[in-house]
């Protein structure tokens, strides 16, 4: 029995462990190395320095392309409401020239009309088109329009219509 207990006090001493100096200089290990700048370990992720120019140039020209396209984008909306209101100026021209002009009828809504010019200036709406005149006409064509809802109205066809802007 006194064998078994000093083996087995042999083999707690064995199983102690003796306090080790680290070879490794304490200025230069953590306790929490999550936090460092850089891999900690040899399988840690590499990382490396950044060149800050060619990240800011990259940065520049994407935001210069976004801006020149929204740019780009609002010149477009321009334009389109530049042309939408030149025909509602159109619209207003033609709409005033067949109130001035002689109409020997009653406009239905809906319906197509022509606006001529005579020769002495005046206007003329009548329901006969440019082209059922035959080989010429008495008048100078300037525009086929149909009568909308609110009495004003939509040019399909333009004549010479650019002498009356």
């Amino acid at each position: 029995m006194e064998n078994s207990r000093r083996n087995m006090k042999k083999d707690d001493q064995k199983n102690q462990k003796t306090p080790s100096e680290n070879p490794i200089d304490p200025d230069k290990i953590t306790e929490t190395p999550h936090i460092l700048p850089y891999a900690h370990t040899v399988g840690g992720v590499q990382i490396k320095p950044i060149d800050k120019g060619r990240v800011k140039g990259r940065a520049v020209s994407s935001m210069y392309e976004q801006t020149d396209m929204q740019l780009n984008q609002i010149r477009k909306q321009i334009e389109l409401l530049a042309q939408q209101a030149k025909d509602i100026h159109k619209r207003v021209i033609i709409s005033e020239r067949i109130y001035e002009a002689d109409m020997s009828f009653e406009p239905l809504v809906g319906f197509t009309y022509h606006l001529y010019q005579k020769g002495d200036g005046a206007f003329v709406v009548s329901m006969v088109a440019p082209n059922e005149w035959g080989s010429r006409s008495p008048y100078t064509f300037i525009a086929t329009v149909r009568m909308l809802a609110d009495h004003t109205w939509e040019v399909l066809e333009e004549g010479e219509i650019d002498d009356l802007l």
